[in-house]
């Protein structure tokens, strides 16, 4: 069963699409007709121009005749290594402030957009302008306060109503089984951990505060200190790991940062004790290494 539903505002497609929800009405396809403007890019700018070039690159690879082999024979699956290895390249230039190193990274993540879309054009899945127009779409809809009527300063209720719409979209995608659907399971662990915690304690599964969660981490460590088998090591390792996660959540600190700041400072200091050994390092005695890390550690304080 098709239901046609106009609406005229983001508020007013929000407020229909929950009562949807809270219907619970099964075989039932709602298309909204939006009366707001939900494309940000016209079709020229999607077909035409310089990316016109690229796509059409792209499918010269990809062509089964007269083609580049390698691309050829590739497949999502296969891509999607490389796709995770660009964006963290373009998050390595940013590190690095290195805007030039920036913009060729970024040409490669596109490259890989362009590369699954192409591949799913050829199986008539969808094609690169069903992806910018999906896009372009999803954040109108999740930006009321600014391509709608509905003015806001307050970032908790922009908060909330992106987390509102991002209900909205799971329900659509029959993905509403638990709170925690939709959290990519791709993403680094930490990370993932993170926001697999923030899930729980929106429905309030969480520590009241840190001291808890500290708590949950000493026991972790006891627990990984006891454990017998490498089965059983592994098991309370990935707890303490967890445990660990939810400490930084409570404490404001994002993980992954924290993780990435805390390797970086490692590898400055050991870098700096290669340099005073005059690539002798590895022929030192371990005393000697720790004298080397102390004084590379008291250095750099004396340096602040």
């Amino acid at each position: 069963l098709l239901v046609r539903v106009k609406v005229n505002s983001p508020g007013r497609f929000i407020e229909v699409a929950q009562r949807c929800i809270d219907e619970d009405l099964d075989n039932v396809v709602f298309i909204f007709d939006c009366g707001w403007n939900v494309n940000l890019l016209p079709q020229a700018a999607v077909s035409g121009g310089l990316i016109n070039s690229l796509l059409d690159i792209m499918q010269r690879l990809r062509d089964r005749e007269n083609g580049c082999p390698w691309d050829i024979e590739q497949n999502f699956a296969s891509i999607a290594q490389y796709t995770i290895e660009e964006a963290y390249e373009v998050s390595d230039a940013v590190d690095r402030e290195n805007y030039a190193d920036l913009k060729e990274e970024l040409g490669d993540l596109l490259l890989q957009v362009v590369f699954h879309s192409q591949m799913a054009s050829e199986q008539e899945l969808f094609d690169f302008g069903d992806v910018v127009t999906a896009i372009s779409s999803k954040m109108v809809r999740r930006h009321p306060h600014v391509f709608g009527g509905e003015r806001t300063n307050n970032q908790d209720a922009v908060a909330a109503n992106w987390e509102t719409m991002k209900a909205i979209e799971r329900v659509s995608k029959n993905d509403n089984e638990s709170i925690l659907s939709g959290v990519a399971r791709a993403l680094p662990a930490l990370l993932r951990a993170q926001k697999i915690q923030k899930r729980a304690a929106r429905v309030g599964f969480d520590w009241p505060n840190k001291d808890g969660a500290v708590e949950k981490l000493h026991e972790e460590i006891s627990e990984l200190t006891d454990a017998q088998s490498d089965a059983e090591q592994f098991e309370e390792f990935g707890d303490l790991l967890f445990a660990a996660v939810n400490v930084a959540r409570h404490l404001n600190i994002d993980a992954e940062a924290a993780l990435k700041a805390g390797t970086a400072k490692f590898e400055r200091r050991f870098r700096a004790m290669e340099s005073q050994t005059n690539g002798e390092f590895a022929s030192r005695s371990l005393e000697e290494k720790e004298l080397l890390w102390q004084q590379v550690k008291l250095s750099e304080r004396f340096a602040k």
